[in-house]
């Protein structure tokens, strides 16, 4: 059981110390782009799956301190609030319920007010079957890892300002309740009539798949070009179609779906978990020690070409299919 806690020392490290920029002979280069670390990512899941915040059930304390976690670390890194605040609230029964959510501006003064969304989970189920003693549910893989990815694009592009449309960064409160979270969120931005492109929800990337499978798969992957449109601006196959996600409806399954069914748009989760490469769905041992931070880095580092082509062409180039929707 991973027991370590970080130090407010520490913290502030994770919130100022995402990127490293690499240049020949030590001198700093213009040109040269950041990149995400692994270092960077393993200090935010050490927190956000720590037991310190106890499986970050909804309503807990442990959910609260992940959500001030996440607002510090949009503070430090530039990423403004979309709302008055950082907190999209809402009510669960008698819980309360929080997404939070930060944009970064694009910077073309037409296509910044279209919206690229992209997103992850940030709760957990709390407790899960103890195991030698352990009972608390980490949720590194689920979904600490889709919520770092989402905090670490918009640091990058608040940092790089290469983005023409702007970006939402939504993190989601109540997935394991329901898709509650992403539900309250994509009513809201239908009611206030935001002009949104495409929508990515990041979930479970915190392993690699088989070295003889595409490193990420897609859900709903036949909906629309997003895939094919991500793998022509990243250079390769990033992303494919998984078949088991398919069988498993897994598209009606993770936060991207309320997007879908509200503003009608292509939204998709990408996900590396395939259900053959980690054992600890739901379970006390998905630590922040079970994580593949080379994996996690490489992923990200990929994506981001895929991301900034896709969000800074001049036509919109992701459309649904004519597909009929039935229950993928």
């Amino acid at each position: 059981m991973m027991k370590k806690i970080l130090s407010i020392a520490l913290i502030g490290l994770v919130y100022s110390c995402s990127f490293s920029v690499k240049a020949s002979d030590d001198k700093p280069n213009d040109d040269v782009k950041p990149t995400i670390t692994q270092e960077a990512i393993k200090n935010s899941m050490e927190y956000l799956a720590s037991d310190e915040l106890g499986g970050r059930e909804t309503g807990s304390e442990g959910l609260e301190k992940a959500a001030v976690f996440i607002e510090n670390y949009f503070k430090s890194n530039g990423i403004k609030p979309y709302f008055e605040t950082y907190r999209d609230s809402f009510k669960l029964k008698d819980l309360d319920g929080y997404n939070v959510i930060g944009v970064v501006e694009g910077n073309d003064p037409k296509l910044k007010n279209e919206y690229v969304i992209l997103g992850g989970h940030y709760d957990h189920i709390g407790n899960g079957k103890v195991v030698e003693g352990d009972s608390i549910a980490n949720g590194a893989n689920d979904d600490a890892s889709g919520t770092i990815a989402a905090m670490e694009f918009g640091a990058y592009f608040t940092k790089t300002k290469t983005n023409k449309r702007s970006i939402l960064i939504t993190l989601y409160d109540a997935e394991e309740k329901g898709l509650k979270g992403s539900a309250h969120l994509a009513a809201r931005l239908k009611s206030e009539g935001i002009n949104a492109y495409t929508m990515i929800n990041f979930e479970m990337i915190g392993v690699p798949r088989d070295s003889t499978e595409v490193m990420a798969y897609m859900s709903g992957y036949e909906r629309s070009s997003l895939g094919e449109t991500l793998n022509k601006y990243a250079g390769e196959e990033v992303v494919g179609f998984f078949e088991g996600a398919k069988k498993m409806s897994l598209f009606m399954r993770s936060d991207n779906f309320p997007f879908f069914k509200e503003l009608n748009m292509p939204a998709h989760a990408i996900s590396t978990f395939d259900f053959t490469n980690f054992d600890y769905y739901h379970h006390v041992d998905d630590e922040a020690d079970n994580m593949d931070y080379e994996h996690m880095a490489n992923f990200m580092n990929k994506m981001i070409p895929a991301l900034e082509g896709m969000m800074n062409a001049e036509m919109k180039e992701v459309v649904l299919t004519e597909e009929e929707f039935t229950d993928e």
